[in-house]
């Protein structure tokens, strides 16, 4: 299984002065159920951005990414139009250019992306916050058995990944086994730079 991370541009300095939050974790973990619940609660905060993911992976309706063909990403990648791109379980991922330019203008830029870009974007951003949000290993199973989607691969290779980065350690983590309208205040609290652990 190949899974790379590739941040593209002339960077001579981190990105600045804006935030990026970066949200990873397992396959079943709820990572989109969250974050579409925090986008609406922050819909009325022009400073905060939800970034889509490009992916070359048939789209999902649990998912707001904007789906693309290998060819058409391919070109892209070409014309530097990414931010950054990593590859996972046979599939590209990008998140695109525009979120530098969000971040130089002040903004914090949420998305959801592989834990293996989180060292390379802690190099490349001047503030960079981590969000885990997981659940147990049997949880874990049992949304993916229930989501059946085939572009997943098999769901005992997908609960099996590890990172061995230690610039890959979170800032925070959301175990997500309640409701999740409260998963989605901790993670909007995280987002805002409030207490979120209440």
């Amino acid at each position: 299984m190949s899974e790379q991370i590739t941040i593209t541009g002339s960077r001579p300095g981190a990105i600045g002065p804006g935030r990026l939050v970066l949200a990873v974790g397992p396959s079943g973990a709820g990572k989109d159920t969250l974050l579409g619940l925090a986008k609406a609660a922050c819909a009325d905060d022009r400073h905060i951005v939800f970034a889509r993911r490009v992916v070359t992976r048939e789209a999902s309706v649990f998912e707001d990414n904007e789906q693309v063909d290998p060819e058409a990403f391919r070109q892209a990648l070409a014309q530097q139009a990414y931010a950054m791109h990593w590859e996972a379980h046979g599939h590209c991922y990008a998140l695109p250019r525009a979120i530098d330019d969000d971040i130089r203008a002040g903004h914090t830029v949420i998305a959801n992306v592989s834990r293996t870009v989180i060292g390379a974007a802690r190099r490349a951003y001047a503030d960079v916050a981590v969000v885990s949000i997981t659940a147990p290993p049997q949880v874990l199973a049992e949304r993916l058995a229930m989501r059946a989607r085939g572009s997943d691969g098999k769901i005992e290779q997908r609960l099996g990944r590890t990172v061995d980065d230690a610039a890959a350690a979170p800032d925070f983590t959301i175990m997500n086994v309640s409701s999740a309208e409260y998963h989605a205040r901790q993670l909007v609290r995280i987002i805002k730079g409030d207490r979120w652990d209440e």
